[in-house]
């Protein structure tokens, strides 16, 4: 999908939430987006690797992940022009700009190959987007198929908090409406059934009495 065909009232919400929240994000984010560096430590990039973040937001993902990873090229698309502002104002200071690429575009619809020049990639991930994302299983399904054979998909994102006190779960979803941010209760069930769908392997894990879900599918060296 190309930049003009984005749907416009979701770039422009996310334009309108984060136009000036950008310039904290990070800081704020830190304390509740819990997982996002176990999920880049589990990323195992093979040497030369190619990795793709949906929804890379500021860059803080990529930067680190890039970091960990020095041998890997790395490519992050988001569908806000100021998230991706901030982002390649970090990258730039970071010198990462030779290794890291991005590009506006909708997770759940885009040619990768035509953003990036790179079709299928080692590795994707999406951190804490899902939960804001219109349609979002369609951006699972969009993530696998950009996946190559033998790559894994990796995705981290707010769980039901069911190992919490009542009071704190009505809490947080209070404060995350705020930010049009809606944990997805079937995000498993959805992760589970696009890997039987394309015969990958699944793993699963609740984080933090299940404040954070964590999935990882793995797709099969032979798969097309």
């Amino acid at each position: 999908m190309s930049t003009t065909e984005l749907p416009a009232s979701h770039a422009e919400l996310m334009d309108g939430v984060y136009r000036w929240q950008r310039h904290i994000y990070d800081l704020t984010r830190k304390y509740y987006l819990l997982g996002r560096d176990r999920l880049i430590l589990g990323l195992d990039v093979p040497l030369g690797g190619t990795v793709l973040e949906l929804g890379c937001g500021t860059g803080r993902n990529i930067i680190l992940a890039a970091r960990r990873y020095p041998d890997a090229r790395f490519f992050g698309l988001d569908i806000s022009a100021e998230m991706l502002e901030t982002a390649a104002a970090a990258i730039t200071r970071e010198n990462l700009s030779g290794r890291v690429t991005l590009a506006r575009g909708d997770a759940t619809d885009f040619d990768a190959g035509a953003l990036f020049g790179v079709a299928r990639f080692d590795r994707v991930f999406v951190s804490y987007s899902l939960s804001m994302i219109p349609g979002w299983e369609k951006t699972v399904s969009a993530a696998l198929a950009a996946l190559a054979p033998g790559g894994s998909l990796h995705v981290v994102d707010f769980g039901q908090q069911e190992g919490l006190p009542r009071w704190f779960r009505a809490l947080l979803r209070g404060w995350l409406r705020k930010f049009h941010v809606k944990p997805r209760q079937s995000l498993r069930e959805v992760l589970e059934s696009e890997s039987r769908r394309t015969g990958a392997t699944f793993r699963f894990r609740t984080l933090y009495r299940g404040y954070a879900w964590l999935g990882v599918i793995g797709k099969s060296v032979n798969a097309s």
